[in-house]
């Protein structure tokens, strides 16, 4: 719960004079899919169960991402699958441009 927040105790969207709170309010508007953080600003009085409520959509948000990453952390052959199948491909899409650097400068 340590985000800087100010000292007036005011929850309200303004990234100008308040900076941090509408930090919070913003990555609280994304991981909800809400659309206008400034709305969200109406639904509290004070810092504290708004940086719960971010922490908690945050967490919620990342939680398919982190479960993902401990399936292929727990599968070091699938993880070598999909980093070469990545490799391989950015490697094609890099080789036209790569072509056309070289080809620019003189070098083929």
């Amino acid at each position: 719960k340590r985000a800087v927040t100010d000292v007036d105790g005011e929850v309200r969207f303004d990234p100008q004079n308040k900076p941090g709170v509408s930090n919070l309010l913003s990555i609280l508007a994304a991981t909800t899919g809400e659309k206008d953080p400034a709305a969200l600003a109406s639904r509290y009085t004070q810092y504290g169960p708004l940086k719960t409520d971010t922490a908690a959509a945050l967490i919620e948000y990342l939680r398919p991402t982190q479960q993902r990453f401990a399936d292929l952390r727990a599968d070091p052959a699938e993880m070598d699958r999909i980093l070469a199948a990545g490799a391989q491909r950015a490697q094609s899409i890099a080789s036209v441009t790569l072509d056309r650097a070289f080809t620019a400068v003189g070098l083929r």
